[in-house]
Parts: structure tokens; C-alpha cells; sequence
């Protein structure tokens, strides 16, 4: 008797959505059709003034990516002026971050979610990782230009600008790759375990598998934002000129934003020129990785299924 009620209130009732059934966008409610037109708006309103941006800077920059400007030395003229110092510090600075802090966060994420217990301490922990996701970049510029450049006496190098950076990119993997196991269903932890498998058996050939693309996607999205981060290395005495490519951990170093930063500050129009197509280069760069990271997760995703 109520399932026929139910069946003969969902024909009558105009605003019943039948199973599988889409209806049409004009057939929905005013307020519905009223906040999808609003939500579109202001996705292409956005989306419109990024392409007009990067479009610009593109613009302007596009007559010097010439090979010359990646293979030549900063200079004091304009048109001989190039980011080859640049694009390397910054090669070196994110492999460097991706070799300290992936690791690290990545097993913190996997011992928090895993293995720890839930009491105090661990809130405590996942507190204080929530709130360093959050702080400015600026300040761990300032941490390590104490820690790193003075108390270790690295000086301004690499390695002092890689460690930093790790610092920034440190709570933010955490805090991904917890997210990522989380969504892991406890089906396929119990199911290993009922077949005799240990804990860490368990987690290495079940749950990180299972989580391996949201993981990558979160680490891949924080090292792009660590390779155009300015303000930490600014802070940390990241050189502005520097006439050769670094060959040591211990080498000074400079990087693509601070070399852009360098240039926009120059009263000259053409090394404001330099600095759109070093914007541009680093631009692309980061939608490279960016793109990586979707392709990763819709590669594993498809495994998966």
C-alpha cells in the first residue's frame, strides 16, 4: 500500500525526480536554475580574467623564448640577459624537495593514520600540522634563514633553499595523504588481515595502492606550488646574479621567481620584457606538473576499476 502511495505521489508531483531520469534544465526550479546560472558565471568570469592574465604576460614575453634565453647567464644588457642560472637552481631546488620532504610526508601520513593511536597527543599533532598548513610562506623564510643559513652555517645555498622549501610543502603533503588513505574502504585492511597478512603487509600492498592516487595528486600539486614560491626565498638571501650553474649542495643559487622579481624591479622596459617570458617559462612549468598530476590520478584511477 505505500509503495503505491509512493508511486502515485512521484507521478503527480512535478518535482520528483525519477530514478535514473535527468530532467531538463528549464523544467527545474526557479531557485536551482537560478544558482547554476550564478555558479556558471563566476566559473567563466574567473576562468576569463586567468586566460587574459597569463595570456598578457605570455604576450608580452613571447619574442624572448629564443634558445639563446635559456642558455645564457643573467647580464646587465637586456638582450643578452638569459635564465639559464635560474631554471636550474630551480631544477635543483625541486629535486632536492622532492627527495626531503616526500618521504617524510608521506610516512608521517601513513604512521598518523595507521598507526597511531588516538589520544591527546596525536590531536595535538594533527592540530599543529592543520595550522602550519596555513602559515605564511614568508615565515619559513625567516625559520630558515635562522635554522638553516646561521645556526647550520649552510650558508645561502641549494641545500638551504631545498630544506626551507620542504618545510612549506611538509604539512601540506601530510595533510594530502592522510585524505588520500582515508578514502581507502577498512574492507581491504580486514580482508588482508583475515588472510594472515602483518600490519605493515598490509598497508604497503593493500592501502597504499589503494591511496597511491590521491597521494600523488596532493604531493605533485604542493612541489608546483613550492617551484613558484618567491617570499621564502627572498627572505632567505637567495642571490638575484649568479653567473653559473650550481654544482654542489653548497653552491649559491638563484631561481626562476627571484630572477623575475629581479627584473620587474629594473626601471627598464626591456628587462621587464625578460621577466614576462621567465613568468611565462615558470607558468608553463607548473601547469606541466599539473597536468601530470591529473593524468596520474585518472591513470590509477582507471587501473584501479
Amino acid at each position: 500500500m505505500q509503495l503505491v502511495e509512493n508511486i502515485s505521489m512521484s507521478s503527480e508531483n512535478p518535482f520528483v525526480q525519477r530514478e535514473g531520469c535527468v530532467r531538463p534544465f528549464l523544467a527545474r526550479p526557479w531557485s536551482e536554475v537560478a544558482f547554476l546560472l550564478l555558479a556558471r558565471f563566476i566559473i567563466i568570469s574567473a576562468l576569463f580574467v586567468l586566460v587574459l592574465l597569463v595570456g598578457n604576460v605570455a604576450w608580452d614575453g613571447f619574442s624572448r623564448l629564443t634558445w639563446s634565453f635559456f642558455t645564457s647567464f643573467p647580464s646587465r644588457k637586456a638582450e643578452n640577459a638569459g635564465i639559464l642560472a635560474a631554471w636550474t637552481g630551480s631544477v635543483w631546488l625541486l629535486l632536492l624537495t622532492v627527495l626531503f620532504a616526500l618521504p617524510i610526508g608521506v610516512g608521517a601520513a601513513v604512521y598518523l593514520e595507521e598507526y597511531a593511536r588516538k589520544n591527546r597527543f596525536t590531536r595535538l599533532v594533527e592540530l599543529c600540522i592543520a595550522n602550519l598548513a596555513g602559515v605564511p610562506s614568508v615565515i619559513y623564510g625567516l625559520l630558515g634563514l635562522q635554522v638553516f643559513v646561521r645556526a647550520l652555517s649552510f650558508e645561502r645555498s641549494v641545500l638551504s633553499g631545498a630544506l626551507t622549501l620542504s618545510l612549506l610543502v611538509l604539512p601540506i603533503i601530510i595533510m594530502a595523504s592522510r585524505e588520500a588513505l582515508k578514502t581507502v574502504p577498512k574492507g581491504y585492511r580486514e580482508g588482508a588481515l583475515a588472510l594472515g597478512a602483518t600490519k605493515w603487509q598490509t598497508t604497503y600492498t593493500q592501502v597504499l595502492p589503494a591511496a597511491l592516487p590521491g597521494i600523488a595528486t596532493g604531493c605533485i600539486l604542493a612541489f608546483s606550488r613550492a617551484i613558484g614560491e618567491t617570499a621564502p626565498l627572498v627572505t632567505l638571501g637567495a642571490l638575484t646574479y649568479v653567473a653559473r650553474v650550481p654544482d654542489s649542495l653548497f653552491a649559491p643559487f638563484t631561481a626562476l621567481p627571484i630572477q623575475a622579481f629581479n627584473w620587474l624591479s629594473r626601471p627598464q622596459t626591456e628587462f621587464h620584457v625578460n621577466a614576462a617570458a621567465a613568468i611565462t617559462i615558470l607558468l608553463s612549468f607548473m601547469i606541466v606538473l599539473n597536468l601530470a598530476a591529473i593524468g596520474l590520478r585518472a591513470k590509477f584511477q582507471k587501473r584501479q576499476r
